[in-house]
This record gives structure tokens, sequence and C-alpha cells, in this order.
């Protein structure tokens, strides 16, 4: 999406393929850019989305008929396998030296492979981690991260484990935000959610948190895998099946999320609908 001047007139102009075809929409801003902007381009987006979001909806649908399906064992199993994929891609996507099959191991069948100790009990503690993500009653909180973050790190990374960062960090060469600012971005962060979870779709709604979530990167150490957790917390919150960002596939998260927050969540709304087209054209 971007800005376009048509002679002393500016418009935003959007691109985006649906049934197999380039459609190419425009929005009239008038003779000077709105200060709104950002407003006006994230609306816009949305109104370009409309089949997309049926397309989400239909997912949803179609989803939540079938698990109804499922004994309850059968769900428990199910369960427990995503946990396995969800665990081995978002470690391995930090570094872990755990491969998909001793996820399994440790998780299933509290095997433990002969790799550091550190990776193995991340392991553990992410896959307890993620069940109470996935089950949490209560809305998202700092203190809710914050306790997200102590189980997982609490027995490899006890200096950071649980707290905010009081120093300055670098991803790449994005410098994340002083220190300072951290609890007023967190702040604002949770005062946006609480107001966008009301008008704005689950899914778009995961994408922008996790984006604007990592940008703040508000622990020292396990952004990724807390901004992941963010993710399957929000879509388990609408009904949602889960999205498994893949370790394979982790340089197209990363050049994703180096994009604006608009690209990030076209990206992620794309790969969702591509990890779930099973469930749409159901009736």
């Amino acid at each position: 999406m971007k800005v376009m001047k048509h002679k002393d007139y500016y418009y935003l102009a959007h691109s985006f393929r649906a049934d197999g075809k380039v459609v190419h929409r425009e929005k009239y801003l008038g003779k000077e850019i709105p200060k709104n902007l950002e407003e006006i381009r994230k609306e816009f987006l949305r109104e370009c989305m409309q089949g997309t979001f049926k397309k989400l909806n239909a997912i949803r649908k179609n989803f939540r008929i079938e698990w109804k399906k499922y004994p309850g064992s059968v769900k428990k199993e199910i369960l427990i396998d995503l946990s396995v994929s969800f665990t081995y891609n978002t470690n391995a996507i930090e570094g872990s030296t755990i491969t998909l099959h001793e996820t399994e191991d440790i998780i299933k069948r509290k095997i433990s492979p002969n790799k550091p100790l550190r990776d193995v009990q991340e392991t553990i503690n992410h896959s307890k981690t993620f069940f109470k993500a996935i089950n949490e009653k209560y809305e998202l909180s700092a203190d809710m991260l914050l306790k997200w973050h102590k189980e997982i790190f609490s027995d490899t990374k006890q200096d950071i484990a649980g707290r905010f960062r009081d120093y300055l960090v670098r991803v790449g060469s994005y410098r994340a935000p002083d220190w300072q600012e951290v609890n007023k971005l967190m702040k604002e962060f949770f005062e946006w959610l609480s107001k966008s979870k009301k008008t704005v779709h689950a899914v778009e709604l995961a994408a922008r948190a996790h984006y604007k979530f990592e940008k703040i990167h508000p622990f020292g150490d396990g952004n990724g895998r807390i901004g992941r957790l963010i993710i399957a917390y929000l879509l388990r919150k609408g009904n949602y099946p889960l999205l498994i960002i893949e370790h394979k596939k982790r340089k197209s998260y990363y050049h994703a999320l180096s994009k604006s927050e608009n690209d990030f969540v076209n990206w992620l709304i794309r790969k969702y609908i591509s990890a779930h087209r099973k469930y749409l054209g159901k009736n």
C-alpha cells in the first residue's frame, strides 16, 4: 500500500490478489496528506480485505464444527501434538539445538536427548507455558507476559527471567526503544489491545499485536517466543485454529517483520489462510 500523487491530489493505492486476479483500489486523501494517515491506511486496508475476512471467518466456522466432533481424549492428543510442533519451531527459530523428534521425546515420553541442558529445560518449560497460554481465561496483561517469561526461562536465564529489560538491545540492524520507555510503551500496547479487540478481526489483531510487541522488544531475550505465544493466545481467544511459524521458513518471517506493520499483517494473514486452506469451502 502506498501514497500516490496525481497532480495536486493524494491517493492511497493498494493492489492485492483475489480469486486469482490482481485487484487495484484507490482512496482519495485530498490536496494534502492527512495527519492521521496511518489510521486511514489501516482502515483502507481493512476495506480492501473484506473478501479475506470472509475466508478467515469460514476457517473459524468450519474449524469449530470439526473440533466439536472430536472426543475429549482425541482433542487432548491433538493439543499435545500441537504443543510439540509449536515448541520445536518457536525454539528452533531462536537457536535451540533440539530437533522435532527430540522435542516429541521430551514432551510425550519424558526422554531427554544428549543435548545442552538449557535447550532441554527450555523445551519442557515452553511446552508447559504453551498450554497455560492457550487455556488462559483472563485478559492479556503485563503480569501475564512476565509470568510466561519467568516460567520459560527461570531454569536457564535467572538473571532476566520474568523481568522487562533495563538496558539497550539491538536485533540485527534494528535498535529497540530505550529501556526507559519500555513500561510506557507496554502500557500503551495493552491500552491499544483493549480498544482494538472490540473492532479488529481476531487474526488481524494477532498479527498487529505480534508486530507491535516485537518492535517494543521489552525483554532482554525471549521476545520472539513470547510474541508467538501472544499470537496463539489471541487466536485461541477468538476460537480460531492456531498458527505455527515454521523454523524452515523463518527468513520469510524475519523479512516480513522488517517491513511496515501493514505489510506484516498481510504476510501473516496470507500465511494463515494457506495453513488452514482445508477449512475453506466446507458446508
